[in-house]
């Protein structure tokens, strides 16, 4: 199902969200249960529960000719993991216009220099390294969309579709918002549980 190799898809998913049973963690789920059932390889990931370390660490701001350095076992695991994925799927909530921390740690630990993209290309622009074609981001918010756009311009798009994922070369990034959660209703949640299924079975097509 690979867009390159017409063969399995490798699908890394990634959720940032410290609290079980919570509406991002039914998200993951949905989103992995669907892939997986599809036939998708899919590494699956819940960043606060595995530990992931966040902060980004002086040696680790330094390269070893074209890499950064990575002393740490998962952030090492992760980069070489992420170097062979054919899509990328983030779940987590807004907080302040920004992802979690820890996955704000993810970013700037994993998608490093030498492994995620590279500079000093003759046009003077960063090289994207990354295999991975698509992405999917899917958000949870408290915010109206009508407030977000006239108070707040949206920041998690700019984040995603223009800051992070262009960068490391990843040309079509998807995103989708569920808002708002605090008083949504049963109906609402499964019917954003299917759309998220729905989206994810989209990346494979």
């Amino acid at each position: 199902m690979s867009a390159s190799t017409g063969g399995t898809m490798h699908i890394g998913v990634y959720l940032a969200h410290p609290r079980a049973g919570s509406f991002n963690h039914a998200l993951f789920d949905a989103v992995v249960g669907e892939l997986r059932a599809r036939g998708a390889a899919v590494s699956a990931h819940d960043l606060c529960a595995e530990g992931f370390p966040p902060v980004l660490s002086a040696d680790e701001t330094e390269t070893v000719g074209a890499a950064a350095r990575a002393h740490d076992a998962q952030v090492s695991l992760h980069r070489a993991e992420v170097a062979t994925l054919d899509a990328l799927v983030f779940v987590h909530p807004n907080w302040w216009g920004m992802p979690p921390a820890v996955l704000t740690g993810w970013v700037q630990r994993v998608l490093a220099p030498g492994v995620a993209y590279k500079l000093g290309t003759a046009d003077g622009e960063p090289a994207g390294l990354l295999r991975a074609g698509r992405a999917l981001v899917l958000n949870t918010s408290d915010t109206p969309a009508d407030r977000e756009a006239s108070e707040f311009g949206d920041p998690l798009h700019r984040i995603w579709a223009a800051c992070v994922l262009p960068y490391v070369g990843v040309e079509d990034v998807r995103r989708t918002v569920f808002r708002t959660v605090t008083d949504s209703s049963d109906v609402e949640r499964a019917a954003w549980l299917a759309e998220a299924r729905q989206q994810a079975a989209a990346l494979l097509a």
